[in-house]
């Protein structure tokens, strides 16, 4: 090997190294400032100074003279807090600042750039200063560190163990790129054991075929035909035969292509404790950040994936949710707030939640600033969900940590890219809890195949609740959008088509839907076909097409056609604020005559303008001063709807609503309440005693009156 080589191959090993012992003087000096006894102390400055001289040494082996220097001064600092055998708050910020001076080398090595003018030769001084005299330093407070501009460095690299003899238990790295390399070739080949399941079957089909012309041969021909029938046999055979055998395989390397793959939850974790500590002494507080599950073996691109979103959370907590010691203890709370990050698995998906024990969501400010914005607010505990949304800030002035809000819209789109959810609750005064949902694997999914708009799509079986087919008595209308009634609540509904912008598909009689969850959201979408259920090979969108409306990758799929993976949050979100075409269902033929429509109001303003609304749309009105009056006249007259308010003299809307469903002769009569009740009980309130549509009155517009009566008519 030529001495440029041997320099380049020394220099990648001597950054590879720098990496590791950054995260372990990291480590080390957290661990250091809450050394409860003199043996813990003691035993973790023996670990800072070898560390040290490690990073000492291997610099001088790539002739870095500058980091060599830093280091020496470093050791000499370390020492002197050890003959002390105490820290001070400004001995270890200086620690700490060569901590990320060094990592900041190593980047500026990896690029090829020069120390000159870096951190580290800034540094230097300082160091110099804090060994000679460590009582003239002033205590300084770390700058709240700033946002990564760039994707956090992925955590190092996994080791497999080589079955070499004699080498068995000694780990080897391996780069994430050549272990993705090899995943992507075991999914191929998985997908080519499952596309031979279909050779397979035809095969059997063509036997079958064969079969049956043998039995109407005679003579020569069906000798011939009866040889290559068995011929035809044995091919099949073999075909399965080796298909399983392929499938067994394939399925064993994927298996072990995982296990190298994977790393423990902490490795996600990697920083954010330094970065948790950093940010709380710069905003005056005192922060703990407890790891949990730790152990807990996750896929490497989904721990690279969640790096940046935990780093969001924490710093958010740490922020937004934890108090100054003084509120705290105010409060009866510990002055040192905690943040807590765990991990778990549930089925075939990892959870992971950051939760802290600090103020919990200030709501009016959130529901103040989102008004301001001309969002949607419902008023009840969905409107938490709001943070995530882009440019939602509760800060009173922007700052480095916060202010922008941008953060947890980058923690959802981030998280939802990984084809799982995010969601937020809190306790006022206790703390706030946010919990991720993503699969534990990236590569291979098994999903569920649609139709809509002549095209078809994959959806995460995991998203999907359930499939059902649609009646019109299965659909309510809500303040004009149409909802799925689910024995348990009102889901929303929307079609396919309307959601991604295609061509809407002609109605059926009883249009297919499948119900999606993200988190504690649902929605239905109305499809055009259910195809199949299937195991597929999972493929990002690549590097041209950054981020595409509702998808996030490509499903590769046994024939070797490809699919939209369609993400199922985001086309929950988007459902919530759709509803499905008044076309849903195929409409009935008119009848020639006019439609009496019932009409109830106390009041005779609103009454007259429901009135002179209704009957310029064609129907004949029965207008009436009170739910009691309704009920005689309906008796007595009939009619083909009934229109009524809630809040009225003698009977109200609820119980002339009950009154009609309790009759035998109008108990399939259409009941549209119209109101200014708008309380979510309220609502569940009409519908529940039968109404089949509920509007309010702040919200009231005569389009969805007329359009709510023209479906249910």
């Amino acid at each position: 090997m030529d001495r440029d080589r041997l320099a380049q191959a020394l220099m990648a090993t001597f950054l590879e190294e720098l990496e590791g012992h950054v995260a372990a003087l990291n480590r080390d000096l957290l661990a250091l400032e809450k050394a409860a006894s003199p043996a813990r102390f003691g035993e973790l400055m023996t670990s800072l100074l070898r560390t040290v001289h490690s990073v000492k040494g291997a610099s001088r082996a790539v002739s870095e003279s500058l980091i060599e220097t830093a280091c020496h001064r470093l050791e000499e600092v370390l020492l002197v807090v050890q003959q002390r055998e105490h820290t001070t708050p400004e001995l270890m910020e200086v620690c700490f600042t060569a901590v990320d001076a060094l990592d900041d080398a190593g980047r500026r090595l990896a690029l090829k750039q020069e120390l000159r003018g870096s951190p580290l030769e800034a540094l230097l001084p300082r160091l110099e200063e804090a060994a000679r005299a460590p009582d003239s330093l002033r205590p300084t407070a770390p700058a709240a560190p700033e946002p990564p501009s760039t994707p956090v460095p992925e955590a190092s690299p996994p080791t497999v163990e080589s079955p070499a003899p004699g080498l068995e238990g000694l780990p080897v790295r391996v780069s994430a790129q050549k272990l993705d390399a090899l995943l992507a070739r075991s999914g191929e080949l998985r997908v080519a054991g499952l596309r031979m399941e279909g050779r397979v079957e035809w095969v059997e089909a063509v036997h079958e075929e064969l079969y049956h012309l043998r039995l109407r041969l005679r003579g020569t021909d069906e000798a011939v035909a009866r040889r290559l029938e068995a011929r035809l046999a044995q091919l099949g055979r073999a075909l399965a035969a080796d298909r399983r055998t392929l499938l067994q395989a394939t399925g064993g390397l994927d298996e072990e292509v995982r296990r190298a793959r994977t790393l423990p939850f902490a490795e996600a974790c990697a920083g954010l404790e330094r970065n948790a500590r950093d940010l709380a002494i710069a905003s005056g507080k005192q922060a703990r950040l407890e790891v949990r599950g730790g152990a807990l073996e996750l896929d490497r691109s989904l721990l690279q994936g969640l790096r940046e979103p935990l780093l969001h959370l924490v710093r958010n907590a740490v922020a937004h949710g934890l108090e100054t010691p003084t509120a705290r203890q105010d409060a009866g709370k510990p002055e040192e707030g905690r943040v807590t990050l765990s991990a778990r698995l549930r089925g075939g998906r990892v959870q992971v939640v950051v939760e802290d024990d600090g103020r919990g969501l200030d709501m009016a400010s959130i529901r103040e600033r989102a008004r301001a914005r001309g969002l949607p607010v419902l008023g009840d505990a969905g409107d938490a969900r709001l943070i995530f949304l882009s440019g939602l800030s509760t800060a009173e002035a922007v700052t480095s940590v916060s202010g922008r809000g941008v953060g947890l819209d980058v923690v959802r789109a981030q998280v939802e890219g990984m084809r799982g959810s995010v969601d937020v609750s809190f306790v006022p005064g206790r703390g706030t809890r946010f919990t991720l949902d993503v699969p534990l694997t990236l590569s291979t999914l098994r999903v569920l195949l649609v139709t809509a708009g002549r095209q078809s799509f994959a959806v995460a079986g995991e998203s999907v609740e359930r499939l059902l087919r649609l009646g019109p008595g299965d659909v309510r209308v809500v303040e004009g959008r149409q909802m799925w009634a689910a024995p348990q609540a009102l889901v929303p509904l929307a079609t396919l088509t309307a959601v991604l912008g295609l061509e809407a598909s002609a109605p059926r009689p009883r249009p297919g839907a499948m119900v999606l969850s993200a988190g504690e959201l649902r929605a239905a979408l109305v499809v055009d076909e259910v195809v199949a259920e299937q195991e597929v090979l999972v493929r990002g969108l690549g590097s041209r097409i950054r981020r595409a409306r509702h998808v996030s990758g490509v499903a590769v799929l046994p024939d070797g056609r490809m699919a939209p993976l369609l993400n199922a949050a985001s086309l929950v979100r988007a459902a919530e604020g759709r509803t499905a075409p008044a076309g849903l269902f195929p409409a009935p033929v008119e009848k020639k005559a006019r439609r009496r429509v019932l009409l109830a109001d106390d009041s005779m303003t609103t009454r007259a303008l429901e009135q002179s609304i209704l009957e310029a749309a064609g129907y004949e009105v029965l207008a009436c001063a009170d739910g009691q009056e309704a009920w005689e006249r309906l008796l007595a007259e009939g009619a083909d709807a009934v229109v009524s308010d809630v809040e009225m003299p003698r009977m109200d809307g609820f119980a002339l609503t009950e009154a009609v469903r309790g009759s035998q002769r109008f108990g399939r009569l259409p009941v549209v309440l119209v109101t200014a009740r708008s309380r979510p009980e309220d609502k569940a309130h009409g519908l529940q005693v039968g109404a089949s549509a509920y509007l309010v009155k702040s919200a009231f517009d005569q389009t969805h009156l007329l359009e709510t009566l023209r479906q249910l008519l």
